[in-house]
């Protein structure tokens, strides 16, 4: 068996978790860039709530802090390191060793079980394995824990996801974001299918596990009423000069 790639070295916490500087992006057959966005910083720690309308570069926003997206200027620094810097396949290892995805559309496997889906990031990275051993006992008992702690019952975790709710499946898609402890947590719109109350308390175990492991997190949500819980609000179509009308000439 070939041995799993290692691990990409971070800059220890001095760094900011996410520094962007300069940085313009534009989406290939477009004229008008998506991002423009003179500097952005997020503290290691710092939980951050971005808000914006449709257009003003969220989606965007987020796939270059995960290096799914490379700018064509600027720079994007994740942990001290440098994404352009790195090959895709290297920023592929960087982002599931280091940042939790809460994608808006789940990005769930239906044809594995709840606990396996939860389980996804440790088969793909040995650091994430390894902190989450660091949690429990083994690595289902993890799973299962944070499925409890997001209202899942028991009786649900050996079940396809394809038998859940909708709003079922986003508490999946949290606890496969949350295990391992990665260093980011970047979750876009992540309570949209939730009622008030499990909307709350999914939030309330996505800010104590962040705090407790120390990651910073990136919140999208267009919900303005869950603003006032994050250390900074940032409204992106006022920092995108992408986004402005009247800069478009």
């Amino acid at each position: 068996m070939n041995p799993s790639p290692a691990v990409i070295p971070v800059v220890p916490s001095v760094a900011p978790a996410i520094s962007m500087q300069a940085l313009r992006f534009t989406w290939p057959g477009q004229q008008q860039p998506a991002l423009a966005l003179d500097s952005l910083q997020v503290a290691s720690g710092e939980h951050v709530f971005v808000s914006g309308p449709s257009g003003s570069g969220k989606s965007t926003l987020l796939a270059a802090i995960g290096g799914i997206v490379v700018p064509q200027g600027g720079q994007v620094a994740v942990l001290g390191q440098n994404l352009h810097t790195l090959s895709a396949a290297r920023r592929d290892r960087f982002r599931v060793d280091h940042i939790g995805f809460i994608f808006q559309q789940f990005n769930l496997l239906p044809y594995l079980s709840i606990i396996d889906n939860v389980l996804l990031p440790c088969q793909f990275s040995a650091y994430r394995k390894e902190r989450a051993r660091q949690q429990g006992a083994d690595l289902t008992a993890v799973a299962q824990a944070l499925l409890a702690a997001l209202d899942l019952a028991p009786t649900l975790w050996q079940r396809p996801v394809t038998q859940l709710s909708i709003g079922q499946q986003q508490r999946v898609a949290a606890a496969r974001a949350l295990i391992g402890r990665p260093e980011i947590i970047v979750a876009d719109e992540p309570t949209s299918a939730l009622d008030s109350d499990r909307q709350q308390g999914f939030l309330d175990l996505l800010q104590r596990e962040c705090a407790q492991s120390g990651a910073a997190l990136v919140f999208v949500s267009h919900d303005q009423r869950l603003a006032e819980r994050f250390d900074r609000r940032i409204a992106l179509e006022q920092i995108n000069h992408a986004a402005r009308p009247e800069e478009a000439a």
